[in-house]
């Protein structure tokens, strides 16, 4: 064990005077002598497809070859002491080379802002997609469970047509079933009953 623990030693030593970054120990962060510029991403981003999509318009070609034209002009006819960017005009090519460096990366930066919001668009209106997916599955669902239910439900139309058919049935046996309800009547107790009222009136009227 102390010759395991000797060496682990003597391997950290080597290590740390030689310099080499061990791969199981974390590395340690350093801190730059120069700081580090900050800005505002967001900011600059908005700055940038500002310009991108001023330079995507009418006015800035107009603008640009107005400027152009006015250079050229100027520089043509001033004499040689007023000129300040004689022919073959350096100057405003360096100017549109850097323009020209400048803005394409701006365009990029846009473009790639476009594609986020577009790509965060898109995951939107999936998950959107799928909810309406879901919900109108549900309704259906629910709009056949309904209907079967209301297949077993006696529905306006059946019940008035067993009321008509019931009715009709009891005007055909009219005659024949009022003469056996009559029958019924007089054989029953309540019959009886009704029958000795009359009775029972004619001895209170006689005494």
């Amino acid at each position: 064990m102390a010759d395991r623990g000797d060496r682990a030693d003597r391997g950290d030593r080597v290590d740390r005077v030689s310099g080499v970054d061990r791969l199981d120990q974390p590395r340690e962060m350093r801190r730059s002598r120069l700081p580090r510029p900050t800005y505002d991403a967001e900011g600059f981003g908005r700055a940038s497809e500002r310009f991108a999509r001023f330079m995507g318009t009418a006015a800035f070609l107009v603008y640009m070859t107005a400027f152009v034209l006015l250079w050229l002009a100027y520089n043509w006819l001033a004499g040689r002491q007023h000129a300040f960017d004689r022919y073959p005009f350096i100057f405003l090519t360096l100017m549109l080379s850097l323009q020209a460096s400048y803005a394409a990366p701006l365009i990029l930066l846009a473009q790639n802002r476009q594609a986020d919001r577009d790509r965060v668009a898109l995951e939107q209106d999936r998950a959107r997609d799928e909810r309406n997916l879901a919900d109108t599955e549900y309704l259906t669902r629910e709009v056949a469970a309904l209907r079967i239910a209301l297949r077993e439900v006696a529905t306006r139309d059946f019940v008035r047509s067993e009321l008509r058919s019931l009715l009709d049935e009891m005007d055909a046996r009219g005659p024949d079933s009022a003469d056996s309800t009559g029958r019924g009547g007089a054989g029953s107790p309540g019959g009886s009953a009704r029958g000795e009222q009359p009775l029972a009136g004619d001895g209170v009227r006689s005494t």
